[in-house]
């Protein structure tokens, strides 16, 4: 129940836009909307204020573990001393809120830069002709690649930056686009890590399968891991890839990486739960073992072998000729055929063995899903930008979340974090036809605009600047700033939006009506696949 409210809490404080430090007790009520979520089902019979009274203590448990305990812990041994207090805290990480991690987490990404100012950022040339079209000839033209060969001789020491911050933020590396002139830094970075997001899901690059539960229309769009074995090469671009991950962490820039929750378990070193996890990651083969393990009798294991064999046009019993067969072999995910055990293919299913056979079936799929030798790669990249120990504070979850944020954008949210430049005011009537419009945009067009904006999809949906404490700067891209346009020449409904990406500003024409706002903006957003279109 504990943990229930804690999950409630993360969420009611993402909604209110403030740290759970600085909501009152008296603020904490649920909604008759948060019924529907099972996570806090648990907590509906509580009275409102033995809820109230659980949250003051949960607050002050928090205050003090972020003030003077958690700074002191060492967190590094926790598989190996079972009773330390690492691994006391990492079960009960479920009290911990999300914000108290987060800022743990930053204090101690802040510890640990090891570029200092006078060092220069490593740039990295790329050839966007490599890709033009959206057609990629070969995983080497891929911006992923084309990066991974130049920062390889780069020490990762040279890539741990302080956490980006105000309207100068530093990155691990800068980006230079060849034959193109490009002022600061932060939009085509910004840019690059979503190209190579995209090249990453899509067929140019196999280090990512899409999730085998698609076929079942579950988890459509998600990712994992491809299960198999890796050459040195292959090893080399999964630590690059490990390395993307913190590098986002250290920019604060959300990747939109739609991995499936067994990757994150993996990251964050959790075992996978044999049934959920399986049933997520490949639904087809969860209902397939089931079948074998819910067999009442002889004559039904029968049926069920004559159904597969006629599926797979498997042979026939070497015992009964008339009889169809199933063998102890099965497919991978990426669609091998392989013996479950020595000489599996001569091993027939039987009533003796069923249940033996439908264990072997589940432990190969969950072997690919763990994916070990593809994972420590991936660890061993993000542990050279980040304290990988950082991890024993956080759930799979909440890894996601601090990487990848919210594939949604909070439009109340953004309008808080935006500032009118040049005269230019709130109850201008057209920057409320611009507000109306994106209200009237589907979560789509809105990740669109946000990407033609400042060229990324995904942004923060927690800034600093909300506590009004002494670290008020915002964090990148924040805030959006809206400004005229340049120049004056012609009429207002004949221009077009621009905008510059390295500081989030859209140059917006006073135009006359709601519906020229909406066509332009619409234009504007699916025209912005230049990526210097600003």
């Amino acid at each position: 129940m504990d943990v229930a409210l804690v999950q409630y809490i993360n969420r009611l404080c993402r909604h209110l836009a403030i740290t759970p430090a600085r909501l009152h007790p008296h603020e904490v009520y649920l909604d008759p909307s948060d019924t529907a979520d099972p996570r806090v089902a648990c907590l509906l019979n509580v009275p409102v204020e033995s809820l109230r009274l659980r949250f003051a203590l949960l607050q002050s448990l928090n205050n003090t573990l972020e003030s003077f305990f958690l700074p002191l812990v060492e967190l590094r041994q926790t598989h190996t001393y079972q009773n330390s207090i690492a691994a006391l805290l990492c079960e009960a990480k479920g009290l911990v809120f999300y914000d108290t991690k987060v800022t743990v987490m930053n204090r101690v990404l802040n510890a640990t830069v090891q570029r200092t100012a006078d060092h220069a950022a490593p740039e990295i040339t790329l050839d966007p002709l490599e890709i033009v079209g959206g057609e990629i000839r070969s995983s080497e033209n891929t911006y992923f690649c084309q990066a991974a060969r130049q920062l390889s001789c780069v020490p990762s020491s040279q890539l741990c930056v302080k956490l980006a911050s105000g309207g100068d933020p530093t990155y691990a590396f800068n980006i230079r686009f060849t034959g193109e002139e490009v002022h600061g830094t932060s939009g085509s970075f910004r840019h690059f890590l979503w190209q190579v997001c995209k090249e990453l899901q899509s067929s140019a690059l196999s280090l990512l399968l899409p999730c085998p539960s698609a076929a079942a229309n579950r988890n459509k769009g998600k990712y994992i891991l491809t299960p198999c074995p890796i050459s040195y090469a292959e090893e080399q671009l999964l630590h690059f890839f490990g390395q993307l991950l913190g590098i986002a962490i250290r920019a604060d820039v959300p990747l939109p990486l739609d991995l499936l929750g067994s990757f994150w378990k993996g990251l964050v070193g959790e075992p996978l739960d044999p049934e959920q996890d399986l049933q997520e990651a490949d639904l087809l083969t969860y209902n397939y073992v089931k079948k074998f393990e819910n067999v009442s009798d002889e004559a039904e294991l029968e049926a069920l072998c004559a159904e597969i064999s006629s599926q797979h046009h498997s042979g026939e019993s070497p015992d009964s000729p008339s009889r169809p067969c199933c063998t102890f072999t099965y497919v991978t995910m990426t669609g091998e055929d392989v013996e479950l055990c020595q000489g599996g293919r001569s091993l027939t299913v039987s009533w003796e063995n069923k249940d033996v056979y439908a264990r072997a079936v589940r432990s190969l799929r969950l072997r690919e899903l763990q994916n070990v030798e593809c994972m420590t790669a991936v660890r061993a990249g993000l542990g050279s930008i980040i304290p990988l120990q950082l991890l024993t504070m956080l759930s799979p979850l909440e890894v996601e979340l601090r990487t990848c944020g919210l594939p949604y954008i909070n439009l109340e949210f953004l309008k808080a974090h935006t500032m009118y430049q040049v005269g230019l005011m709130e109850t201008d009537q057209h920057i409320e036809f611009f507000w109306t419009a994106l209200e009237m945009f589907t979560q789509e067009e809105l990740c669109k605009f946000i990407k033609f904006a400042c060229n990324q999809e995904r942004i923060p949906f927690t800034c600093p600047c909300k506590d009004g404490g002494p670290d008020t700067a915002h964090v990148p891209p924040y805030p959006m700033k809206i400004a005229p346009p340049d120049g004056a020449a012609g009429q207002p409904d004949s221009r077009y939006i621009r905008v510059e990406t390295c500081m989030f500003m859209v140059k917006l024409p006073q135009y006359t009506s709601l519906d020229v706002m909406l066509e332009k903006l619409r234009y504007a957003i699916h025209y912005r696949e230049d990526p210097l279109s600003g």
